[in-house]
């Protein structure tokens, strides 16, 4: 999630223990047994909070939709670049340069990101440590979402299937808007008027320079490594789409 900084007072957990495999309580002379949770429910107890704690920012229609599109956001570049591998398109080395150009400048900022952040950004529960903001979370509230959409844009653009680019520009607009909306109120919930205070002077999408020096700790091995498989997934999409470009499915070979 684009967020971060140590709540004061430590972390809530819910619910107080679930660590006991199996418990009794007598009531009335009355021996009653509590049957243990399965993995499913602790999961569950583990990170859902109780209502009262959700801010109403988490708990609008959309925020709630947003929740279950966050759960499975992984599913989304299928799409996004499935559609420009399989459908014929005008390919050419002038638009391998440039999206070439996008993916590059769209990662460096991504590595930037993910040394804020750390491996955090690649979780699927609620539950946030810190509230980032530095780094490029000082020039907008969302980098990690603007940079993967500039790399997905990179490998369209190398593609050339250029109808699919309105496309995935509406689907990437309409999903990850959800998904802000409950990232938002989730923040809200965690971290109350800090994260207010960092709304109201962050923009959600459009980076823009911060108006104030906002210092704090970069880990660039570990944003390294936390990308050895997105550096993968790139080769592996760089070569499908040479292959693409030379056995047919439009455009110019390169090689």
């Amino acid at each position: 999630m684009n967020a971060s900084e140590k709540r004061q007072g430590g972390q809530v957990h819910w619910p107080p223990s679930l660590s006991s495999p199996l418990s009794s309580v007598e009531h009335r002379g009355a021996l009653v047994q509590i049957e243990p949770m399965t993995e499913q429910q602790k999961g569950a107890a583990a990170t859902t909070p109780p209502a009262a704690s959700l801010s109403a920012a988490e708990q609008t229609p959309a925020a709630r939709t947003g929740a279950v599109l966050f759960r499975h956001r992984g599913w989304l570049p299928i799409l996004f670049l499935g559609v420009p591998l399989v459908a014929p398109g005008s390919m050419s080395p002038e638009l391998w340069v440039i999206g070439i150009a996008l993916v590059v400048v769209g990662e460096a900022w991504r590595l930037w990101g993910v040394a804020a952040a750390g491996t955090s950004t690649r979780r699927r529960s609620r539950n946030v440590n810190r509230l980032v903001t530095y780094g490029p979370f000082a020039w907008s509230r969302n980098p990690l979402y603007n940079v993967n959409f500039l790399i997905w844009m990179g490998f369209a653009v190398i593609s050339g299937v250029f109808w699919f680019l309105p496309v995935a520009i509406l689907l990437f607009g309409i999903e990850y808007s959800l998904i802000v909306r409950f990232e938002e109120g989730v923040l809200e919930s965690t971290f109350g008027a800090e994260y207010l205070d960092y709304k109201s002077a962050t923009s959600r999408w459009l980076p823009r320079p911060p108006g104030r020096s906002v210092a704090g700790e970069l880990d660039w091995p570990q944003a390294w490594r936390s990308e050895v498989s997105t550096f993968m997934q790139y080769a592996v999409l760089i070569i499908a789409f040479i292959i693409k470009s030379r056995y047919g499915i439009g455009g110019k070979p390169i090689l």
